[in-house]
This record gives C-alpha cells, structure tokens and sequence, in this order.
C-alpha cells in the first residue's frame, strides 16, 4: 500500500503529535521548523492506527519509497536487513542522532500504545548517501543491463537528489519546480545554525554529506495551474489550454490586472506549515479576463518562493543564487521570467533535464568509487544552462508593492496573532492597476 506525501488526511493526527512535542519533547520540533505536518511519516502512520485499524495491525513496518527502492535492488528489503535514509528519517519521521534516533517509545505511546510498539520495529541508525545498502542483484542486472553487484547507494527523496544534480552548494539555492515545489539549501555542518520555524527541515548529511541539509516547499505550484485550466476550465473544452493562456499572460504587465491571489490551494507547507489553509484571489472585477487569472496564480506562488527566500535570510543563511530544475523551470519561460522579476534576482536553469536522476547517478559514482568526493563529482557532472532570467527593474518595483499586499494578506489569514485589518487591500489593488495603466 502506498501514500503519497501531498495527502492531507492527518491533519489532526499532525496537530496531536506537535501539540504533545510541545508538552513533553520540544527539541522534536526545533528541526522540522516548530510543526509537524500532515505530509510526513507519523502523521499518515497514526491517521492509518485511527482509520483502516486492520491494514496498521497488518503491516510490520513502513518505509519511505527513497528507502524501499535501493533495497528491492539490492535484495535488502527483510525488516532485519534494511537501511534506511537519513533524508527521509530526518526530514519526516523527526529522526535525530542527538536525542537516539527516531522519537522514544514513551513518546509514540502517549499517542497511542500500538505506535510506541512500532518503534521497536524501525532501524537503529540511518545514513547519509555516502555509504552502498548493497550491491545489484542478479535479476536487476539482467533488467537494467548493469554489472552484478555494482554498488547502490542510500537513497534519498527526489528533489534532494534533484539539488545534488543541479550543483549544490553553499550559497545556492535549488528550487525543483513541478506540480508541487522543493527548496533545497545547504550549511556546513560545523556552522553555528538557527532553529528556522516553518521549514521542513534541518537534517544533517540529508543532501550533501559533511553539510545540513535545509528543506522548504509549497504544497502545490503546477498543481494550481492545471487546476484553473483543467477544473475551471477558462476556455471551455476546446481553449484556453496553458500555451493559450501563457501567451495571452505573456502581453500583461505587472499589476495591470488589479488582482492578487494567496498560493494555498494544497495549503502552506512553508513557511506556515498549515495545511487547513486555502486558496484566496481577490481584485476581480467583471472585466477580469482568464488570462489575467492565469498570470496572478503565476504570481503568488512567486511571491510564496519570495517568503521562503527571506526566511532562510531573515535566519543567516544567505541565498547568494538560485538554480531551478523540473518540469516547469524547464518548459515555462514566462515562469521563470516573473520568478526573476518579483524576487529581483536571477533565476538560472540546471543543465540537466533530469536533476533527479543526475543526484541519484552521482551518489552511485561516489559510493562506487568512480569520483573520490561529491564535489569532484558535482564539478564534473553537472552544471548551469547558457540562458539567464534576469529581473525587469520596471516589473520588480511594481512586484515590490504587491508582494507587500501579499504578506499582508500571508499574514492576516496564516497567522493567529496578526493584525488582520484588510480596509484597504482592495483600494490598493485598483490604485496599482490604474498606475500601470497609465
């Protein structure tokens, strides 16, 4: 049985498990950015024990997919003889050498008797990607065509990997853009580093060894975009596809629309952690076209990866270039053009179209011993595309005043204790378009 990490349904299995943290185990919360959320380990875990009893009494265990792969590989999938991940374990089951692991029985048996009694069940240690599980089996080097016992290494999720394939390194930031998107930084691991609320994560060795690994996200970009064109459906059965609406979004300028959206229609995984949250578009007018729509959608999940930006910032680490990789850094320009012009930065494309892939592939030529480090093997596998997205300084200044109505709007609806007095977001909104008009 499978689970994909965008479902919801824990959420009050999450809530349960970060409010008992607080009570009795705080220093679970301080790495995995002050909540714990529905889309990890635990959460899915305890909401199975609550829901489907049956199908939780019959498993002996639960593995993350990145875990499960390499050991199916390499014929180490039995309970005893399975490694398992530290990206994983740290970035979702609050796995951390420094309190013995995964969270103490007493802990998970507060929750609920049967998911302390798991505990027992789950590997001691997990790794970081410098070291094999094993080597290939006999049957998958007949199906792959790869030698017989060449080495697989501890696996990692897709988009951590993904930011090894794009080159990461201190100072870069790698955002995977899909239907959802990954943000990936790293730290030494000797620097003295800040607790960061609302991140996914502070993990060491999750991505690179010797190096923190800091995971942030939204819980959903592409998928906003395929639901105005797919669910909406703006231009009946026959239009109104995405190229249509790029290219009409194309002619818009900034703030001509008079229009401003939150990007929460998966919820907030960063830097609110709040997946009860949802999507809001306000400024419409009854001459407000699909196509101005399509751009303001564009625009807040921009001004989202703008919020994440400043936070990691705002905790010293500094963000000195982006490098995007996926499915939309690849095929959408008009993306990746407004990415550059509402954060006022650069927005550079990995070489490879398969960054994933490519993190995967170098952990396998280091563990093989074909590169002596991942920096030798990063210098010479991967790199950067010839085209840069540079910022519009016009569009930047108009993105400025709308990404301040945005976290006016971020705060008032994701923050409890926030001034939520919104009189003149509206107002703001036509002055902005009857600026940009003129």
């Amino acid at each position: 049985m499978a689970w994909l990490w965008k479902d919801h349904t824990g959420v009050a299995e999450a809530a349960e498990i970060t409010e008992l943290a607080r009570q009795i185990r705080p220093q679970y919360l301080t790495k995995c950015g002050s909540t714990y959320s529905s889309e990890w380990f635990f959460s899915k875990i305890l909401h199975c024990l609550r829901t489907t009893p049956a199908v939780f009494d019959a498993a002996h265990s639960w593995v993350e997919l990145a875990d499960w792969a390499p050991a199916m590989l390499t014929g180490t999938e039995a309970p005893d003889k399975l490694t398992v991940g530290i990206c994983a374990a740290g970035h979702k089951a609050m796995y951390n050498a420094g309190w013995g692991g995964y969270p103490d029985a007493e802990f998970l048996m507060r929750l609920d008797p049967k998911l302390g009694a798991l505990r027992s069940r789950l590997p001691r240690v997990a790794h970081p990607i410098d070291r094999a599980v094993g080597g290939l089996t006999a049957e998958w080097a007949r199906l792959t065509g790869l030698p017989l016992g060449i080495p697989v290494a501890v696996g990692a999720f897709d988009a951590h990997l993904g930011a090894v394939g794009a080159g990461i390194a201190p100072g870069t930031l790698v955002k995977i853009i899909g239907t959802s998107t990954c943000d990936i930084a790293v730290v030494p691991a000797g620097r003295e580093l800040a607790d960061i609320p609302g991140l996914c994560g502070i993990v060491e060795g999750s991505v690179l060894p010797g190096y923190y690994g800091l995971e942030a996200g939204q819980s959903a970009v592409g998928d906003i975009f395929n639901w105005f064109v797919n669910y909406i459906r703006p231009g009946g059965r026959t239009a109104g596809s995405h190229e249509d609406l790029s290219a009409a979004t194309a002619r818009l300028v900034p703030g001509e629309s008079g229009l401003l959206a939150l990007d929460w229609n998966n919820g907030n995984r960063t830097i609110l952690v709040d997946q009860r949250l949802t999507g809001l578009l306000i400024g419409q007018t009854l001459y407000t076209t699909p196509a101005e729509i399509y751009r303001t959608l564009i625009e807040a999940t921009a001004f989202g990866a703008l919020t994440i930006i400043n936070r990691f910032e705002e905790y010293g680490v500094k963000i000195e270039q982006i490098v995007n990789c996926g499915g939309i850094a690849e095929k959408n320009p008009l993306v990746m053009q407004i990415y550059a012009d509402v954060t006022g930065r650069p927005m550079k494309i990995s070489r490879s179209a398969q960054t994933c892939a490519l993190g995967a592939a170098i952990a396998g030529a280091v563990v093989a011993g074909a590169y002596p480090s991942y920096a030798a093997a990063q210098h010479a596998m991967t790199g950067l595309k010839a085209r840069v997205f540079k910022p519009n300084p016009r569009a930047h200044e108009i993105y400025r005043d709308l990404y301040a109505l945005y976290r006016r709007l971020h705060d008032a609806f994701g923050l409890k204790d926030a001034n939520g007095n919104l009189y003149d977001v509206m107002k703001q909104l036509l002055d902005i378009r009857n600026r940009v008009r003129k």
